[in-house]
C-alpha cells in the first residue's frame, strides 16, 4: 500500500493563497496601524487610503472563505503521515502552532468584520458592501479593533514560528514535512 506523502493539492493550493493573502493583509493593517488614517491620507492621499482600507477588508473575507475551504479539505481529506516520523516535541508545537493558526485565521477577519460594522463603517468585498451584521456601537468598535491588532501581532509570531518551523525541517533536518505542503511535489 502507498503512503501520501502529501496534502491533496487543493489543500495545498488553499495553503499557499492564504499565505499570500495573510502576508498582504498583515502588510496593510501593519501600514494603517502604524500610521493611523490621518498620517496615511497625508502621505498617501486619499484614494491610495481607500485603496489600501479597501484591499484590506478585502483580504480579510478572502482569508475567511479561503479558510473555511481549507477547513473542509483538512476533514475531508487524509492528513499524509509525517516521514520519519516527528519526536514528541516536534508533534506538540505543530500541531499546537498549527490549531492557533486556524483559530485566528478564522477568529481575526470576524472581529475586524464585527470592529467595522460597530464603527458604522463599510465592510467592504472588493467594491461590495457586505452585510455589517451588528449595529453601530462605537465603544464596541475600539474594543475589537484593539483585539483585531493584539491578534494580528499573536498571528505574526505564530506564522515567525511556523516559517521557521518550516525552515527547520527543510534545511536542517531535510525531511519530507515540506514536501507535504509543496505545489510542485
Amino acid at each position: 500500500m502507498h503512503e501520501l506523502d502529501h496534502y491533496i493539492y487543493p489543500h495545498r493550493v488553499l495553503h499557499w493563497l492564504v499565505a499570500v493573502a495573510v502576508l498582504l493583509s498583515l502588510a496593510t493593517g501593519l501600514t494603517l496601524g502604524f500610521l493611523g488614517y490621518e498620517r496615511t491620507v497625508g502621505l498617501l492621499g486619499n484614494a491610495l487610503t481607500n485603496v489600501l482600507y479597501t484591499s484590506h477588508k478585502t483580504l480579510g473575507v478572502a482569508i475567511l472563505l479561503l479558510m473555511t475551504l481549507r477547513i473542509i479539505t483538512r476533514l475531508a481529506f487524509v492528513v499524509p503521515d509525517h516521514t520519519p516520523p516527528l519526536t514528541d516535541f516536534e508533534r506538540v508545537v505543530s500541531t499546537s502552532v498549527h490549531h492557533l493558526l486556524y483559530a485566528l485565521l478564522v477568529a481575526m477577519p470576524m472581529i475586524g468584520w464585527a470592529a467595522t460594522a460597530t464603527g458604522g463603517f463599510p465592510v467592504e468585498f472588493f467594491h461590495w458592501h457586505l452585510p455589517g451584521v451588528l449595529s453601530k456601537n462605537e465603544a464596541l468598535s475600539q474594543t475589537l479593533f484593539v483585539w483585531h491588532e493584539r491578534l494580528g501581532w499573536v498571528l505574526l509570531a505564530l506564522i515567525t514560528l511556523h516559517i521557521v518551523g518550516a525552515l527547520f525541517h527543510w534545511l536542517i533536518k531535510r525531511d519530507n514535512v515540506m514536501k507535504r505542503m509543496s505545489l510542485f511535489d
